[in-house]
């Protein structure tokens, strides 16, 4: 039953991160106004809001102007929702599931959101950067050590950093995305995150550039696969580690 309403839990949650998503690019506030849809602009009820079914119930599409609503609504409110209950089931109901809960909600706003527009937003990372270091200062009392995620942070953010100055073939918000997820996850975490980006990124690059998708001088968001990267990690980061590299 805890298992069920966390899942219920990471599908409303996920209804709130599709509003981040659409609102952090327009510079809008997340708050006010309610929801409402972007194509009439119409308030949304609370039939109208509930994750998943309503989509289904409403096949897609605005119940007052009959817009068809994009399927990245119930695929975000899904995705979280699944990831809670996976982080739930290896981690169980404790510290560790909030702070790892957060920052899969977290990377999927800003992976979701360089998807689409190329851009890593600075209040995003506010926000990570913010809750990282609450949660190692919180890891220092409870732990009795906070240097493996300071470390973690700056080897995160510096690897990207001198691929940025050596090759100017990366943005900084990669960077500053690398070193909050390092104050979450530690060194070991940190490192199978940025092995798993470059490995997924350069295999799905040249997918696309063999598919003539993309052309080699064409830029491709590297936010995403961080993202996909830190989430692997939170589910198997130690697996892989122990099972796969050594």
């Amino acid at each position: 039953m805890l298992a069920i309403l966390i899942f219920i839990i990471g599908l409303i949650i996920g209804s709130f991160l599709n509003v981040c998503i659409y609102r952090i690019p327009r510079e809008e506030s997340i708050v006010f106004p309610p929801s409402h849809c972007p194509n009439c602009k119409l308030n949304l009820k609370l039939k109208d809001l509930i994750p998943l079914i309503s989509y289904a119930v409403l096949r897609g599409r605005c119940r007052y102007c009959k817009a068809r609503i994009s399927p990245v609504y119930p695929f975000i409110e899904f995705l979280n929702a699944i990831l809670y209950f996976l982080i739930y089931i290896k981690y169980g109901l404790n510290l560790e599931f909030i702070k790892f809960a957060f920052l899969a909600s977290l990377v999927i706003v800003i992976g979701v959101i360089d998807y689409f527009t190329t851009d890593i937003y600075t209040n995003t990372i506010i926000v990570g950067l913010i809750v990282g270091i609450a949660f190692a200062i919180i890891s220092f009392f409870v732990e009795g050590s906070i240097m493996i995620y300071i470390i973690g942070s700056l080897i995160g953010g510096g690897v990207i950093s001198l691929i940025i100055l050596l090759t100017n073939g990366m943005g900084w918000g990669d960077a500053e995305l690398l070193f909050i997820i390092g104050l979450f996850l530690g060194v070991r975490l940190t490192l199978v995150t940025l092995f798993l980006s470059f490995i997924i990124g350069g295999i799905v690059g040249g997918i696309l550039i063999i598919l003539k998708i993309k052309s080699r001088k064409d830029y491709i968001p590297f936010g995403p696969f961080i993202s996909i990267g830190a989430v692997i990690s939170i589910l198997f980061g130690e697996f892989i580690i122990n099972k796969l590299l050594f």
